[in-house]
């Protein structure tokens, strides 16, 4: 149905040519536009139907006090539970730090919840399949734990600003959970409404690049340069990553343009991964919390852990094939 709309606009209103670059690139954008903007709406509102009872402090309350092991578990899995992009990070990680929670635990949940959200894992089912999305999801849990334990070994907490110890959160409770019908719709459209408004401009972005590298990018040069044989093109594609901003959802489209060119695996989820998680936006809101050291050594765990993903799929990728 959504290639059937690309079609129509692309080919028989505008006429253009199936077989040069505009065409393909113009129909690839219509396409993506619309099937990625109907799951987002009907993925956020069922979310947000049963979200309506998950509010930051019950997150926190929910991690509070719990072993370390376990407490970076429930880190993990509500960072990709959350819609917690990194504009949250600040407040999130002033409220961890006031609750008592390991800084380790907290850098856990800071890497998982931007990289990884059901809204992208379903939109990147229904974009590349349940094989690419499942590996996407196992490698970024992977890497928010791992991640989590290495930033503890180093005692983070020495780089954490004063100001942040300083604060205390009042004493006013959470407001009442809206328990009704009613009012978990009445919630799940305001999140339909918030999300979609914060992301679409980065979603169009990223549909933009991916139409572009559909259309215009030369499938022979992109299958040389970063198919895979050349072990410089992983760390390639994260560096690339870094400079741009969109969440885990606005990376998808160029990622789904990369594999059909013929990118390998490990190179694209790499490239997903930096985006989402590792982008100068991200470090600079970081960046008012905790100190350079630190900064950097979020910056470079996130780049090497990246980088080994990479690898590893790229060099399984053909194996599995093979076989």
């Amino acid at each position: 149905m959504f290639a059937r709309l690309g079609d129509l606009v692309a080919y028989d209103l505008l006429r253009l040519d199936p077989d040069g670059h505009l065409g393909p690139a113009l129909q690839f954008f219509v396409m993506d536009v619309a099937k990625i903007f109907a799951l987002l709406v009907v993925v956020i509102y069922v979310m947000g139907l049963l979200r309506a009872l998950l509010s930051p402090e019950r997150v926190r309350a929910i991690v509070r006090g719990r072993p370390d092991w376990q407490a970076r578990g429930i880190a993990v899995g509500l960072g990709a539970l959350t819609p917690f992009c990194s504009c949250s990070s600040v407040p999130l990680f002033i409220g961890f730090v006031e609750a008592g929670i390991p800084l380790g635990v907290t850098f856990s949940f800071l890497i998982a919840s931007p990289m990884i959200n059901e809204v992208a894992v379903v939109v990147l089912v229904g974009l590349l399949g349940w094989q690419l999305a499942t590996l996407y999801v196992l490698a970024g849990l992977t890497v928010a734990w791992v991640g989590g334990i290495v930033m503890q070994r180093f005692r983070p907490e020495r780089w954490v600003e004063e100001y942040v110890w300083a604060i205390r959160v009042g004493s006013a409770g959470t407001p009442a959970p809206a328990r009704s019908l009613a009012a978990r719709h009445r919630y799940a459209m305001g999140e339909v409404r918030e999300i979609v408004g914060r992301i679409w401009r980065w979603v169009l972005l990223g549909i933009g690049v991916g139409a572009l590298f559909h259309g215009f990018v030369p499938a022979d040069w992109v299958t040389t340069h970063l198919g895979g044989g050349d072990w410089y093109s992983v760390p390639a594609a994260v560096l690339l990553g870094i400079p741009m901003y969109a969440n885990a959802t606005g990376v998808i489209p160029v990622a789904e343009a990369m594999l059909g060119k013929g990118v390998a695996i490990g190179t694209t989820l790499a490239l997903m991964m930096s985006v989402a998680a590792l982008s100068v936006p991200e470090l600079l809101i970081l960046r008012k919390v905790i100190r350079w050291p630190a900064l950097a050594l979020f910056a470079g765990v996130l780049a090497v852990a990246f980088t080994l993903v990479g690898w590893g799929f790229n060099l399984v990728g053909p194996l599995a094939s093979a076989a």
